[in-house]
């Protein structure tokens, strides 16, 4: 089966889309006025060509993964030092400010890819062609991805609808509620998931299955919890199942299985370099995460950034066949291996096993930068546990429902069922996640959406934290209309 590369390859197609986002002032990245309909957007092979580019800025989204996991109780900063990428420290330890590059680069690529969603947008109706109404879905879905993640991260945030924000616009957009956010990400998603097949014939490429399971956690989100259990319910009666061999899914072989509902692709194809990190084909965080100094068997270097923490380790219970999968105990395994290693700052002696750096990796560039591991955006044991949130909270409850879905999990991990209801059903639930999806980059939002971060996180402002800082640069070029996030 072909797999969807993202990287673009057409010179003159780049010219439509110029990455300025990291190396300029600019707000987002922008196509020109004169480079429009009248020369593309002519045949389907140029909606193709405008949807590969809006794909491309999901292998940007290592970075929110990365960061997700940092951001909660789940991992520490590490790195080198304490002065290492100082915008990574600040976020650990809930210090972030205004003025951080790490913030700065997420609302830059994501406004870039709603970016190019809007250009597709912008001409939707220029050519007809069969399929259309796919590739409009699959855009659809991409531009709710980024504005999802904007909406989580930042909160009220400009938004753009079927038009791109050209340079110099800015200054007369102001901030939308997340209210009208979320409408337009529902719409985008239940238009995605009415147009688009169960299966692709092109790995990679987003499915029905995707925007439902997608559609799902935006509801989840909003507590629209009887809404989340009724789309969620439809993807679990879909294509997918849990893998049976746990220890596989996050290594090369397990890239696009049964349990895949939605993955990031990434290849090892085309370095890049750290002026521009989202450039790179590659996994990046994998790189970030790896053992520091490494010489051994089966695993390669990095730089031991989000080092998980004893306590992450001490939520596994006896007997979870997962935690080996998700958690490398460096110490045990130079011990029985003969491996060497060196210790970086906040060094717990832990790494996120389920994304670091494998030797037989193939990079054709800077091993850190060019990692192919696929980011298993969402994987159907996530939906699993998210239905049974959502049928647990909803009014009124399904318990059994719960249940069994939470259970199906558990099964899986070796572990004896829950038989709790109501209050303490949602509890487990919420302990599976975080062991579930470890070093995945959903435990800091989880913890927001539930009300529970201020107990879990050292430092965490109630009122503030929920939400991260708009960057200084970018209410400066809007003219200083837009109000700061409250605590900043």
């Amino acid at each position: 089966m072909e797999k969807i590369k993202y990287n673009i390859k057409s010179a003159a197609f780049f010219g439509l889309f110029a990455l300025i986002i990291s190396c300029s002032d600019d707000f987002v990245d922008v196509a020109s006025e004169d480079e429009n309909s009248e020369d593309f957007f002519n045949s389907e092979e140029d909606y193709q060509s405008a949807l590969i580019g809006a794909y491309d800025l999901l292998q940007s989204t290592y970075l929110n993964v990365m960061l997700g996991e940092i951001a909660s109780d789940n991992t520490l900063a590490g790195g080198e030092s304490a002065s290492d990428t100082p915008g990574i420290q600040e976020i650990d330890d809930m210090i972030h400010t205004p003025v951080n590059a790490q913030l700065r680069d997420i609302w830059s690529w994501m406004y870039a890819g709603v970016n190019r969603t809007n250009y597709i947008m912008e001409f939707q109706d220029k050519t007809d062609f069969a399929g259309k109404e796919e590739v409009i879905g699959q855009t659809r879905f991409l531009r709710a991805y980024y504005y999802f993640e904007l909406v989580k991260w930042f909160g009220d945030v400009p938004l753009a609808i079927d038009r791109r924000i050209l340079f110099g616009e800015e200054t007369g957009i102001d901030r939308s509620s997340k209210e009208d956010v979320y409408a337009l990400i529902e719409e985008d998603l239940q238009f995605a998931a009415d147009n688009l097949p169960v299966t692709q014939p092109e790995t990679g490429r987003i499915t029905q299955g995707a925007a439902r399971a997608l559609l799902g956690k935006v509801f989840l989100f909003q507590d629209k919890f009887t809404e989340a259990a009724n789309v969620l319910d439809q993807v679990v009666g879909g294509p997918y199942d849990l893998v049976t061999d746990y220890n596989s899914i996050f290594e090369q072989e397990g890239e696009n299985n049964i349990e895949s509902v939605f993955e990031v692709q990434y290849t090892d194809e085309e370095g890049a370099g750290f002026g521009c990190l989202q450039c790179s084909e590659g996994n990046v965080a994998v790189g970030f995460n790896g053992i520091r100094n490494y010489s051994g068997p089966q695993f390669d270097s990095g730089f031991s950034f989000n080092i998980p923490t004893q306590e992450v380790v001490n939520t596994f219970e006896a007997g979870d066949i997962r935690l080996d999968v998700a958690i490398l105990d460096i110490d045990a395994w130079a011990a029985a291996q003969g491996a060497t290693f060196s210790t970086g700052f906040e060094h717990t002696g832990y790494f996120n096993r389920k994304y670091i750096a494998r030797q037989g990796d193939l990079n054709t560039g800077d091993a850190n930068l060019t990692n192919p591991n696929n980011y298993r955006a969402i994987r159907f044991a996530d939906v699993l546990l998210m239905a049974a949130e959502a049928h647990n909270r909803k009014s009124p409850s399904n318990d059994g429902q719960a249940l069994a879905y939470l259970n199906r999990v558990r099964t899986r991990a070796e572990l004896p069922d829950v038989t709790a209801t109501g209050t303490a059903l949602t509890d487990a639930i919420y302990q599976e996640r975080r062991v579930e999806l470890v070093g995945e980059g959903h435990h800091f939002f989880d913890l927001v959406r539930t009300g529970r971060a201020a107990t879990e996180i050292d430092g965490f402002v109630v009122g503030k934290h929920e939400l991260f800082p708009i960057p200084l640069i970018e209410i400066q070029l809007a003219g200083n209309r837009w109000e700061q996030n409250p605590g900043y």
